[in-house]
């Protein structure tokens, strides 16, 4: 059977991406009819919408013909997915209040299917704090929200609020549209105790909650050239952050410098040093999980130079005065916003369990998660865990980072459940 996405499109300059979208959705064998906002007609015509669409594209509230023909509640509700792409803060405004004043937002307010926004905005649009609010009030409603791209922005500015591209979002609505139906609650929690693994994604599982993750290594610098770091590659937590997302989290990583494209749905802040990362995590609070995987380099140097350290000809090393950086997850353990589930990582070469144990008590953690990084964890696909928590401990064997991700993400709806053991 055919999948139909209704695309509503708000103004914005980034409407002309949605052309793209429309053309990598019909490539993929999935029906689109499209609505245009009066101001999005400024951007892009009904004309080249129609084309790619081979549909009617709809504008007018108060057409007769379209009224008659299909009316806006039909409308509403002949598409398995409403994506509105871009999403403007005015759009994600009126959704977040239930203003219906014209028919885009009328079909919004009268839709019963899933809805996916994809905002686009100026930077500073994206970070006030109403914007903000309408986002957090969306999410509890259970709109899943895209996480705009960092980047150069048309007005000259830059920062967090480009559209994200068309590839992008057309994957984002593919899985969406690849999610199991749900009839009602009731079928919903019969479902969750038969198989909490596979309901998972349906369920929206983690919906409402925010998950602040760490991941990759920090560079600690030594001076312009060198610096002091892990060799952590950033693919478990980012794998974990993706699995986050999907369960239907807000999800935010503070990523240390490693070569990993930004998950679907996921809000992603870059940072180099521990000090960084530490206020970057600190930023981020409150959370209701916490799961802290970066390898965070334990010591620094106590003046980094500002001009490469040179040979002296002695054939003795520059002398390098270290000193510890944050502890980021006692911070959270110990401190005033402490998460309701703290997940440290702990990468051991020996006594895997026992250092583990040892870091619950210390860290104030809820579990630790344990790998051997003897072999080639660091860096590589695979991993080998054990979770460590006041109750015991918990073996998996060797998974793809992947499916640890799944897993996990699993156990931490689970421990969050209100029916959980």
């Amino acid at each position: 059977m055919t999948q139909r996405v209704l695309l509503i499109i708000s103004g914005g300059i980034a409407a002309y991406k949605s052309l793209e979208l429309v053309r990598l959705l019909r490539k993929r064998g999935i029906a689109v009819r499209a609505v245009l906002t009066q101001s999005a007609t400024q951007f892009v015509t009904p004309l080249s919408l129609g084309v790619l669409t081979e549909d009617h594209v709809y504008g007018d509230m108060f057409d007769l013909k379209e009224e008659r023909e299909i009316g806006h509640i039909q409308l509403s509700r002949q598409a398995d997915l409403v994506v509105v792409a871009p999403a403007t803060a005015n759009i994600l405004a009126k959704m977040a209040g239930g203003i219906a004043d014209d028919l885009a937002t009328t079909l919004l307010l009268a839709t019963d299917k899933p809805v996916l926004a994809v905002p686009a905005m100026n930077v500073r649009m994206w970070h006030h704090a109403a914007t903000q609010r309408n986002l957090a009030q969306l999410r509890a409603d259970g709109i899943r929200i895209m996480e705009p791209d960092d980047g150069a922005m048309a007005c000259g500015e830059f920062g967090k609020g480009r559209l994200p591209e068309p590839e992008a979002i057309a994957a984002e609505i593919e899985r969406l549209l690849a999610l199991p139906k749900v009839a009602d609650p009731l079928e919903q929690f019969v479902i969750n105790h038969r198989d909490f693994a596979t309901a998972l994604e349906a369920s929206g599982a983690l919906a409402g909650k925010h998950v602040l993750i760490t991941a990759g290594p920090t560079h600690e610098p030594i001076d312009p050239v060198r610096y002091i770091a892990n060799r952590s590659s950033g693919k478990q937590g980012f794998a974990i952050a993706a699995a986050a997302a999907r369960a239907g989290a807000r999800v935010t990583l503070v990523a240390g410098p490693v070569n990993q494209p930004t998950p679907a749905g996921v809000d992603r802040v870059d940072v180099q040093t521990a000090r960084e990362m530490m206020a970057a995590v600190e930023a981020a609070l409150p959370a209701d999980v916490a799961i802290m995987v970066a390898a965070v380099a334990d010591w620094r140097t106590a003046d980094a130079a500002d001009q490469k350290l040179k040979k002296d000809g002695s054939g003795r090393p520059a002398p390098l005065t270290l000193v510890e950086n944050p502890d980021i997850l006692a911070t959270l353990g110990h401190g005033a916003q402490r998460p309701a589930l703290l997940i440290g990582f702990a990468a051991e070469t020996q006594k895997i369990a026992e250092h583990a144990q040892a870091k619950l008590a210390r860290k104030g953690a809820d579990w630790i998660v344990a790998n051997d990084v003897s072999g080639n964890a660091m860096g590589g696909d695979d991993n080998a865990i054990q979770i460590v928590t006041a109750q015991g401990i918990e073996s998996w064997p060797s998974l793809p980072k992947g499916e640890v991700a799944q897993k996990l993400i699993e156990k931490v709806a689970h421990a969050l459940s209100p029916v959980a053991d």
